[in-house]
Formats: structure tokens, C-alpha cells, sequence
């Protein structure tokens, strides 16, 4: 079981991101930012993504000093073109639609800040996604469950509906979850393995 020697804190409202946390074992507090995101006109998505998971990661961070604090932001790139959170269900159908039969990338960025050592990290993950031809039914069917709402892209593949939409994925599969667990992992062990308990079988 991975444990740490601080407290950890995510700063997300992202039931996705709690379950991950969890699913690896990790003991943490929920305390989202409250400052508003800025979007980094000018970056390329890789660089972007990781800017933003900055921003929710460091206001929180400074509220916690002794604490290691996690950021994470997932957008979703067609054609260049960044999809974030639909605004509503109209918004939702039409990126569904543009989605449909398309192939695009999303980038999770994560930041882990600790204060207390002076160290701010942030890396990132990119996947490819290629979605099925949608049905226009589908597409209603799962813009009226309430879904897509929160996600950006407006899928989950972790949903029953969105599962069914995605035909094929490059690379990690947790990224388009929402935060992508290897990745975490590593940087964890990297960059702050002072911080780690010495892991453990339960």
C-alpha cells in the first residue's frame, strides 16, 4: 500500500480523482481550489494542461505548507482545438457529435506541491482516443443521463455510455479518467520518495 509521511491533500472536486486516489491505497483530505482558473493563451496543450494542474495545486498548497498537495486538469484536444467542461446540453451534443468517428488526445497535467521543502513539480500524460461512429440516439441518450456535463470533452470513458463510445485508445488509460496513475507514481517516488512510507503489503 503506498502511505505517506504527510498529509496529503487533492485540490479537486473530482469524484474520478478520489476514487483513483483510493484505488491506490493513499490516506488524503479533499480541499478544492477556490481561486479561478486562468487559461495560458499562447501554450502548447501539453504545457497548458500542466499550468493549469499549477494553479489548483499551489493556492491550496499555501493554506498547507507541512502537507504535499495534488493539482490535476484533463482537456481534451480536436484538431487542435481544446474542449474543456460543456456549459450545458447543447454544448455537450455538439462536441459528442464533432467527437463521433474522430480521433483526438487528451492531456491530464498533475502538480504536486510541498511547501515545506520548497519543491512544486508538474508533469503530464497524453493519450489518444479514437471514438466510434455515434448513432444521433446515442448521443441524446447520453447527454440527457447528465454525464458529459462535468467532464471535459463531455465523455467519460469510465461511464457506461462513454465506454461504448471509444473504439480505441493510445496510451494511458487512466489519464482519460482523469489522472493518470503511473505517472503520479513515479514522480512520487522521484521527486519526493523522502516523503513515502516504505511500501507495505495491505
Amino acid at each position: 500500500m503506498l502511505a505517506l509521511q504527510v498529509p496529503f491533500v487533492l485540490a479537486s472536486q473530482s469524484p474520478r480523482r478520489r476514487l483513483l486516489l483510493q484505488q491506490l491505497g493513499l490516506t488524503f483530505t479533499v480541499q478544492p481550489s477556490r481561486d479561478d482558473e486562468v487559461w495560458p493563451d499562447g501554450l502548447p496543450p501539453s504545457v497548458a494542461v500542466e499550468t493549469l494542474a499549477i494553479q489548483k495545486a499551489a493556492p491550496v498548497a499555501a493554506l498547507n505548507p507541512e502537507a504535499l498537495t495534488l493539482g490535476a486538469d484533463t482537456i481534451v484536444v480536436l484538431e487542435e482545438e481544446v474542449l474543456g467542461k460543456p456549459r450545458d446540453a447543447t454544448e455537450a451534443h455538439a462536441m459528442l457529435r464533432r467527437l463521433s468517428g474522430a480521433t483526438h488526445i487528451v492531456y491530464t497535467g498533475i502538480a504536486l506541491a510541498h511547501p515545506a521543502s520548497g519543491r512544486q513539480v508538474a508533469t503530464h500524460e497524453a493519450t489518444t482516443v479514437t471514438f466510434a461512429a455515434l448513432r444521433e440516439e446515442e448521443i441524446q441518450a447520453y447527454v440527457a443521463s447528465g454525464s458529459p456535463l462535468d467532464k471535459a470533452g463531455a465523455y467519460g470513458i469510465q461511464d457506461d455510455h462513454g465506454a461504448l463510445f471509444v473504439r480505441r485508445i493510445d496510451g494511458d488509460y487512466y489519464t482519460v479518467v482523469g489522472l493518470p496513475l503511473h505517472r503520479l507514481y513515479h514522480t512520487l517516488q522521484t521527486e519526493f520518495g523522502d516523503l513515502l512510507k516504505p511500501l507495505t503489503a495491505s
